[in-house]
This record gives C-alpha cells, structure tokens and sequence, in this order.
C-alpha cells in the first residue's frame, strides 16, 4: 500500500494545501485542497473517499471531483464517513443550494455520489485494506481512521485533540507502523488550541507518553506561518520520538 499527501497543511497559501491523502490510486482520506492537485486521469480513478469530518477544509474538493468526472464513470463514487458526517453534509453541501445533490443526477437509479455510512470500529476492506474510523475528540462529529494491510497499520488522526479513546485505540494495534497526527498551534496559542479543539506542543507531548508502540511519527494540520516554531516546540516537549512534519508530495509505504 502506498499513501501519498496531496496536502497537509493547516490552510493555503505559497504552495500549501489543506488535507488530502491518497491511498494506491484510487481512495482518498479526506478532500481538501489537496485533491486539486491530482491530474484530470488521476481523479477519474477515485473510487472511494473515507472522511473524517465534515469541515471545509477537508471536504471542499468532494463536490469539484463529482462534477468534473462524475459523467466518465461507470459507478459513483462511494463517499464512507460517520452517519453524523453524511448527515452534515447532506443538509449543508449536496442540497441544491450550495452544490446539487448529487446523488440525484443523473437519476436515483444511476447516481454520480453514493453515501455509505461506517461507524466507530466497523471495519471496511478494500482490496487487501481494511479502513476503520478511531474515535477523536474535536469540535463536530469526527473520527480518526486506521489503515491496516498484510505489512502493518497506519493511523490518521484527522483533527482531535486530547482523547484518551483514541490513545487507547493505537494501544490495540499490534502492528501500528506510522502515525499521522496534528498539531495546529503553537503553545502560546493553548487557548485558542483548546477552544477549537486541535492539539498544541504540549498535548501532543502528553499524547505520544501514552503510548505502548513506538510507530513513526508525522505531523500534520500545521498552520500556515508557524510550521517552524511548531515543529521546534513538538522537538523540544518530546525527544525521542523523532518527530517530523509531513509533506506535501511525500509517500508513505507498507510493504
């Protein structure tokens, strides 16, 4: 399996573009900005988008891949997400006010976008990869998700803060190789931090001492300005762990 970061950051700006992850060529995590980097074959090939929540910056690029290439497909793309997620997106997206819906056109029978609701722990398999929404904490409805092939696991955090289910959660994963997770703020900015629900230096310190396995860490959801002065602090309140920023354009393996 190969994951490839079509964006990462925590905004736009000077290159940067919001989440996006693909998985082989043909599922995402998450369709922010990042998906608009994929060439015109490259989007025709999606099948499947597996969210985490609901916010702009990780759904915005959904409604453009369904419009662009929705006509050259033979099945729909199937969108995976908590019910809570679809919920939202169904009443504040794909509702004929601000994208048509979809799963409407060209008819109910032969639909360009498909919902299928996956709950915490439920597991979908895909061609040799299982996807399974962890539980996060963070302002709305919102999930992690793991990863797992024949050669190990992955797991995205989406965006949480502290969650001690969540840390429980990577603690039950026998073979947890990589660990995607984010850090929006800096640790003078805990407050705003706290308030929205992201982690911050510190909290991520906090979290990575939890737990048991000591998979590769990579550091997503940085805000735009402040890459640096985060990635400084997360080295500094958690040595040892090696931590890095992950990148636009790099590829993850399991193999």
């Amino acid at each position: 399996m190969k994951l490839t970061v079509l964006g990462c950051s925590g905004g736009i700006g000077s290159g940067r573009h919001t989440t996006c992850l693909m998985v082989d060529d043909d599922v995402l995590i998450d369709a922010g900005s990042g998906l608009t980097t994929l060439d015109f074959e490259q989007l025709v090939k999606i099948d499947h988008v597996f969210l985490t929540h609901a916010h702009l910056d990780h759904v915005l690029g959904l409604p453009l891949l369904l419009d662009s290439v929705g006509d050259l497909r033979g099945t729909p793309v199937t969108v995976h997400a908590l019910p809570e997620v679809l919920e939202v997106l169904s009443t504040h997206l794909f509702n004929w006010q601000l994208w048509p819906d979809f799963r409407k056109i060209p008819s109910e029978e032969a639909p360009w976008l498909r919902f299928a609701p996956l709950g915490l722990g439920e597991a979908f398999i895909l061609r040799g990869r299982t996807f399974r929404p962890l539980p996060v904490n963070h302002v709305v409805p919102a999930c992690g998700l793991h990863v797992a092939t024949a050669s190990g696991s992955l797991v995205f955090s989406g965006d949480t803060t502290h969650s001690a289910p969540f840390v429980a959660a990577l603690n039950a994963i026998p073979d947890l190789r990589h660990l995607i997770i984010e850090t929006s703020f800096e640790n003078e900015l805990v407050e705003i931090a706290k308030a929205s629900k992201h982690h911050w230096p510190d909290s991520l310190a906090a979290e990575l001492n939890g737990l048991s396995a000591r998979p590769e860490v990579w550091i997503t959801h940085l805000k735009p300005g402040n890459e640096s002065a985060i990635m400084n602090e997360l080295r500094e309140a958690a040595p040892g762990w090696g931590v890095e920023a992950l990148l636009q354009g790099q590829a993850i393996v399991l193999e």
